[in-house]
């Protein structure tokens, strides 16, 4: 039992680490007062260029970067349609989404053929002595791979750095409360949100590199598989905090990894049930049931100085 238990919480981290990455940035472009929809996108954007990076250079550094770039620069359009244009949040991001899984499916079939590909250049796990044998979490926490330490340790600096604790942070909350307000006290709200968009996309394009690289060591169509949507219902879960936001990426983490550990927990429950776990949980989170939340005031409100 001990070693299934273990097998869970290192499972449960695993998948919640794309998760972590990918709301840690949208907490904070949603607290900004910009919906990011588009993580989703983000993600499979960055998952596949990692992919193509790593398989072009032989080398899963170079992926990462490529990962960073993808990423960036479709945060960059986000940016600009969202913030400076003041297009519609939720249209741009479920469009930005449907082109992202087009563009990277036609890419895939490009770049990879008939998706028999070989596997690409990876992070393999990199057990930490002694603190891995740690029953249930050292198997979790100690047996990542590099990328995967990297992911843990930016999502614990953006909630220290970014809390409503630091300036920053309270310079965040204040555009997403009220931007008018926020710039006639001299803050500057364009130069916030954009930077909290391209942060999204930086943190979401690193959560696609983990899966790509990391994870499975190969690109495949929609790799993300509703990720990103995740990671925005874990924002919303978490009542726009860190720490509760956390908590609702390791349940779904643990949710998913269930799927697998079910059977040695002599629970024998349908696979299409357990695959619908974290969804459900995550229906759940949104639907007032676990206690009430209220969103940033300008929470997808366009700035317009003076307005």
């Amino acid at each position: 039992m001990s070693a299934v238990l273990d097998e869970l919480a290192a499972g449960g981290v695993r998948m919640a680490l794309p998760l972590l990455l990918a709301s840690s940035g949208e907490l904070l472009s949603e607290r900004a007062g910009v919906l990011n929809l588009s993580v989703e996108g983000m993600m499979l954007t960055g998952a596949f260029a990692g992919a193509a990076g790593a398989h072009a250079s032989g080398s899963a550094a170079v992926g990462v970067l490529t990962a960073l770039t993808a990423g960036l620069l479709f945060a960059a359009l986000q940016a600009l349609l969202s913030v400076t244009l003041r297009a519609d949040q939720i249209v741009t991001g479920i469009t930005a989404n449907a082109l992202a899984l087009g563009a990277t499916t036609y890419g895939s079939r490009l770049l990879f053929g008939d998706g028999s590909q070989d596997a690409l250049p990876g992070f393999d796990p990199l057990p930490v002595p002694l603190l891995h044998r740690i029953p249930v979490l050292g198997p979790a926490l100690f047996e990542q791979t590099l990328l995967g330490y990297a992911a843990l340790a930016v999502t614990a600096v953006l909630a220290v750095a970014l809390s409503r604790r630091t300036t920053w942070g309270l310079a965040v909350d204040a555009v997403g409360e009220d931007a008018v307000t926020a710039d006639r006290c001299g803050l500057p709200v364009r130069t916030i949100r954009y930077a909290t968009v391209l942060l999204t996309g930086a943190t979401s394009a690193l959560a696609g590199a983990q899966l790509a690289l990391a994870d499975v060591h190969a690109f495949s169509d929609n790799i993300t598989g509703g990720i990103g949507y995740l990671a925005v219902v874990a924002v919303i879960a978490g009542r726009w905090r860190a720490w509760p936001t956390l908590l609702a990426c390791l349940v779904f983490g643990l949710a998913q990894s269930l799927q697998f550990a079910a059977p040695a927990l002599g629970l024998h429950l349908s696979a299409p049930l357990l695959t619908t776990l974290p969804y459900v949980f995550a229906l759940l989170a949104v639907s007032g049931l676990v206690g009430r939340s209220r969103a940033p005031a300008g929470l997808t409100t366009p700035f317009v100085r003076g307005g």
